[in-house]
């Protein structure tokens, strides 16, 4: 197994192993070392079924819960990321976040298995939330240093949220759901459970406010803050193949996607890997 870092603040490729096979012990706890030293992991060329996805997927927890997404046919675990090449509503998940953050337990980690991958655009952005924290100014430090953000999913996925019942002609499985509404609390700055490298976790969107904090407070430190965690000296930008997988580090990163591939179908198979 070969691991060459990206050069950028984060992101690794692997190559020299074959995932459509089941791995040993010592493979895992290699692929384990280089996932929370580079907190997002591509893997080209493999040729993987869904059995293959979710058994990957088990060797670092079990299966997260994805609450707003149907899975796919067949399946309980696995979620389609698909847009069709004439789709016109607006790209999913272009702005900046951290993956279910707004659950009592996010989960770890997220994998996405490319299947259809057009020629152009399409590419994914990661902020490593760790430089982001470790580059931060003392005196703009200070001013987040022990808050506890409000996570919730409600600007998404609420009814009346981006991808509620106003979002047509959307061909992912999105289902939009009352639930949404509700809140949890995390730190704002936290360590990673398993390296302690304290790092910022998630981000505006998720975050709706500061636990005991007036929202008009709040806000202008949220947009401030969401500028910082995305300069572009923290981001690793993450270009597509056919056959690849990545795994990402939700305690780790933010990520976005991006467009450019209009006219062309994009389809990807995602599992998410539960917090230990």
């Amino acid at each position: 197994m070969i691991v060459t870092p990206s050069g950028q603040s984060c992101g690794a490729a692997v190559t020299g192993i074959d995932l459509s096979k089941p791995l040993g012990d010592e493979q895992v706890a290699e692929i384990r070392a280089a996932w929370l030293e580079h907190h997002v992991l591509s893997f080209p060329g493999q040729d993987m079924s869904n059995d293959d996805l979710e058994r990957f997927t088990l060797y670092f927890g079990d299966f997260g819960q994805d609450p707003f997404f149907a899975p796919i046919e067949g399946r309980e675990h696995i979620a389609a990321i698909r847009r069709d090449a004439d789709e016109t509503s607006p790209l999913f998940a272009e702005n900046w976040h951290s993956d279910w953050s707004f659950q009592e337990h996010p989960p770890a980690g997220t994998c996405l298995l490319g299947i259809t991958i057009p020629p152009v655009g399409g590419d994914t952005l990661f902020a490593n939330q760790h430089a982001a924290l470790d580059a931060m100014p003392p005196e703009m430090r200070a001013r987040y240093e022990g808050l506890t953000a409000i996570h919730s999913a409600m600007l998404a996925y609420a009814p009346d949220g981006a991808y509620g019942e106003k979002d047509a002609g959307r061909s992912m499985a999105i289902r939009p759901d009352e639930t949404a509404r509700e809140t949890q609390l995390h730190p704002l700055v936290r360590e990673h459970p398993e390296t302690g490298r304290p790092g910022l976790f998630s981000c505006m969107g998720y975050i709706i406010g500061f636990e005991g904090m007036a929202q008009e407070d709040a806000l202008p430190l949220l947009q401030e803050l969401y500028v910082w965690q995305s300069r572009d000296e923290f981001v690793y930008r993450h270009k597509w193949e056919p056959d690849m997988l990545i795994m990402w580090d939700n305690r780790s990163v933010l990520h976005c996607a991006t467009g450019g591939y209009e006219g062309h179908d994009r389809l990807l198979h995602r599992t998410t890997i539960a917090a230990a």
